[in-house]
């Protein structure tokens, strides 16, 4: 199995259930697969994608799993009995075929109960690509190898404080593969490497579990009981009413970065320790998180940026130059930054990585949508509802 324990998910999907479970466990939604990379062909694929999606029945929390969740202080008990006795059930829930090349999947049912499929679906199909064009052997470690050495001499030669955590297991070359990395990292780079999104790795090498929330959240709450104009503001406020001060980097972009600006007023940002920036010039967002901050009267420097679109070393480190302000002419001040690297990090071993993702596009019964700053990265299937929510924010140019 691909998939060997319940904990191999990323954190925030773990946190998005408790809260989902506390204030919206009749939702019902439903999520579309997405391959962005032009051309790929699944057909020869898709049996073994289907068994390993299939294998995850088999899977069960053992008591050592929650005892660990148990363990993070952010954790309720009522959730942990709840996942004591939750079961994935992808013959009801997941929906998939070939059509043509194409591979179409999709997630459907209470949001409680589907919402812990998107990464390790993603990771299946991931690691099944991968393996098809290169294999697990020698060649893809010697690969992988190389080039995460290459890394970590650039961090080490740049003599920058970085703090860089895993975020790729949507996206791995395989699990194994996501464990050398992490392993590698905490032995060379001990201080630097803070941490990993998947569970299953900071339980077992004792490391920071890293995450907040995902779109999602937010995108369901355009489709729950409040004004579309309000929607995004209250998945902030009611993200804070469920964890009173824990997990508190709001993400950015479900909308753009202006709208998400225009929400986060006084009260949010000082809630709030900072942000999430996932698509759009992350150089731009810095110069207009640090404004918007010093317009509010907050400090920037007592804020954190977590950068996590599609970064790599070099990005990275160019990042943190420009954010911690080594370049202080440019805004006078700098900010706290952290980031989360994905694919580069654990999916860098010769072959090209497709570009995969999983969004909801309804939520009870009502289209939802995510408005990105990039280019190809939003997903929205009802270009009415569309039209209308940006006519609704006042979105232009996206």
């Amino acid at each position: 199995m691909i998939i060997e324990s319940m904990l191999d998910n990323d954190l925030y999907k773990f946190t998005m259930q408790q809260a989902v479970l506390h204030q919206f466990s009749d939702a019902m939604t439903e999520f579309k697969f997405q391959c962005r990379t032009p051309g790929v062909d699944f057909t020869d694929l898709f049996h073994k994608i289907s068994k390993e999606i299939k294998n995850l029945s088999l899977l069960r929390f053992s008591e050592d799993e929650l005892d660990y969740l148990s363990s993070l202080r952010f954790m309720k008990p009522d959730y942990i009995d709840f996942l004591r006795h939750f079961r994935f059930d992808p013959d009801r829930y997941v929906q998939m075929k070939m059509n043509g090349k194409v591979l179409e999947l999709r997630i459907k049912g209470p949001w409680l109960q589907v919402i812990l499929f998107e990464v390790p679906i993603l990771a299946i199909i991931s690691e099944v690509y991968t393996t098809s064009q290169f294999g697990l052997g020698s060649t893809l470690h010697i690969y992988g190898s190389n080039n995460l050495d290459r890394k970590i001499r650039l961090v080490k030669e740049s003599g920058l404080p970085v703090r860089v955590a895993d975020f790729g297991t949507r996206r791995r070359a395989s699990r194994d593969w996501q464990d050398y990395a992490i392993r590698t990292l905490l032995s060379k780079l001990p201080i630097i490497f803070v941490g990993t999104s998947n569970v299953y790795f900071a339980k077992k090498y004792d490391i920071s579990p890293i995450g907040t929330m995902a779109h999602e959240w937010i995108q369901a709450h355009q489709a729950l009981a409040y004004r579309l104009v309000d929607s995004q503001k209250m998945a902030f406020e009611n993200w804070a009413k469920e964890y009173r001060g824990d997990l508190g980097i709001a993400l950015s972009d479900t909308l753009g970065v202006d709208i998400f600006l225009k929400d986060f007023d006084l009260y949010l940002a000082k809630l709030f320790d900072g942000v999430r920036q996932d698509s759009g010039d992350p150089e731009l967002f810095v110069h207009k998180m640090i404004n918007h901050y010093k317009n509010l009267g907050i400090d920037p420097k007592s804020k954190t940026i977590v950068f996590s679109d599609g970064l790599d070393f070099d990005k990275m480190l160019r990042l943190h130059k420009l954010s911690t302000f080594e370049m202080p002419l440019i805004y006078g001040t700098g900010i706290k930054c952290s980031f989360g690297i994905g694919t580069n990090l654990t999916n860098d071993c010769g072959v090209k990585p497709i570009q995969i993702v999983i969004k909801m596009v309804s939520c009870n019964g009502l289209p939802v949508a995510k408005i990105s700053d990039s280019p190809g990265k939003g997903m929205c299937e009802d270009k009415e509802y569309e039209k209308y929510l940006k006519k609704v924010l006042s979105i232009v140019n996206q």
